[in-house]
């Protein structure tokens, strides 16, 4: 008798990018691929002191199950943060402790998607968001974007020819795979139209805090004013990602479902690591952390934006973030980047193409670069290395003087 799997199955796919990261585990190979970020930043020996006095004061506690909702006093922190931070206006009550963000975009799925759901997503998008909902088998339509967000004429027009769009998934902060930031005006009519056709918005918000300079926005949940975007948070860029701690902040009718679907799927984030993560966030100063990250993410950004500058030939566009840990380039429309990475990977030099963000496909002439995972020399190596065999592909011997950037990128520097 033949095995059967379900037919979701036939939906879910490796992701390239957690294929790509086994390439890191070889020293040699320079890695621009995975969102990696410094492990210089995280607070070991604190972490290990705050664990310490978690097992020696609450080791019954911390050792048991717990409630679904999450760690109290991790909830409260949450909650707090979000309100002072990003001025928004959440309780404690509306938040639920997630194994990693990426547990929330997986939820998302099991609470609004049937087959054939329309999800509306920028153009490109989060490749681990495009794996989690692929599971519950939507139709992806991608929304024309540009660099100030998501174009709204053009997401007008699409949610007027699909009154059945069940949610709108997007990144407004130093988005992944682009770099881009949504301009304030984009945030504002983005809001006015989806409270008009009255859809969800899952607000994936991984990278809001890592910013390198100008002025912070808004985010869209602080601009909510009928409980329809759905939040989601991470510790993995502000503390540590092998925690796995995330959260969804949504209104109570909203968070009720994730609750749900959260006691199906594993019954509750691990009690110990919310408490870990709880301490340590009462003894230290988590802005401080953050700023220490920004400033070596900062000196990471702009090395590979001075490699890239000084090696990359003509017909080679590419944003200039100002903040998260990626930045996106274009290249000739003839050239196909995984050809490109098939050949970089033997000069020990690795990224990730760019047409796996797009989910209906196409756009294989780009790619994303991440910066946050590796010294600055070892940048400057890759980004001369990448650019030999770009250069080997379009048949050039040297850098071209003139550097392409995309429409409107240096402007980005002050959103």
């Amino acid at each position: 008798m033949a095995i059967g799997f379900a037919q979701r199955m036939s939906e879910v796919k490796a992701s390239e990018i957690r294929e790509l990261l086994k390439l890191t585990q070889k020293p040699e190979v320079i890695s621009f691929a995975g969102g990696l970020p410094a492990p210089e930043t995280f607070p070991a020996e604190q972490l290990a002191r705050a664990t310490a006095r978690v097992l020696a004061e609450a080791g019954a506690q911390a050792l048991q199950y717990s409630t679904t909702e999450g760690y109290p006093p991790l909830r409260e922190w949450v909650a707090r943060h979000m309100n002072e931070k990003l001025a928004t206006a959440v309780s404690p009550e509306q938040v639920l402790i997630t194994s990693g963000s990426q547990q929330g975009l997986d939820f998302t799925g099991k609470v609004f998607l049937d087959e054939g759901d329309p999800v509306l997503c920028e153009s490109p998008t989060y490749l681990g968001a495009i794996n989690a909902l692929r599971a519950y088998g939507p139709r992806f339509v991608e929304v024309p974007t540009d660099d100030d967000g998501m174009i709204p004429e053009a997401l007008e027009a699409i949610l007027a020819r699909e009154p059945r769009a069940r949610l709108v998934y997007v990144i407004p902060d130093f988005q992944n795979p682009t770099g881009r930031t949504w301009s304030l005006a984009r945030r504002q009519a983005f809001m006015g139209i989806v409270r008009r056709h009255r859809v969800p918005v899952v607000e994936d918000c991984p990278y809001v805090e890592v910013r390198f300079e100008g002025v912070p926005l808004p985010p869209l949940k602080s601009l909510d004013e009928d409980g329809l975007v759905i939040f989601l948070g991470t510790f993995s860029k502000i503390f540590c990602p092998g925690m796995r701690l995330g959260w969804v902040a949504a209104a109570p009718a909203l968070l009720e479902k994730y609750v749900l679907v959260k006691q199906g799927a594993d019954l509750q984030t691990a009690t110990l690591a919310q408490m870990q993560v709880a301490a340590w966030l009462e003894d230290h100063d988590t802005e401080a952390n953050v700023e220490r990250a920004c400033a070596i993410y900062r000196a990471r950004r702009d090395a590979m934006l001075r490699a890239l500058d000084r090696e990359m030939p003509a017909g080679v566009r590419y944003t200039r973030p100002s903040g998260g840990l990626f930045l996106w380039a274009e290249l000739p429309e003839r050239l196909n980047a995984r050809d490109l990475l098939e050949a970089c990977v033997e000069r020990n030099v690795a990224f990730v193409p760019g047409g796996s963000f797009f989910p209906n496909g196409g756009h294989e002439n780009t790619m994303r670069l991440n910066f946050s995972n590796m010294p600055e020399e070892r940048i400057a190596e890759g980004v001369r290395r990448l650019a030999g065999v770009l250069r080997e592909l379009l048949g050039r011997s040297e850098p071209d003087s003139k550097v392409q950037e995309f429409e409107g990128s240096k402007a980005l520097a002050g959103n």
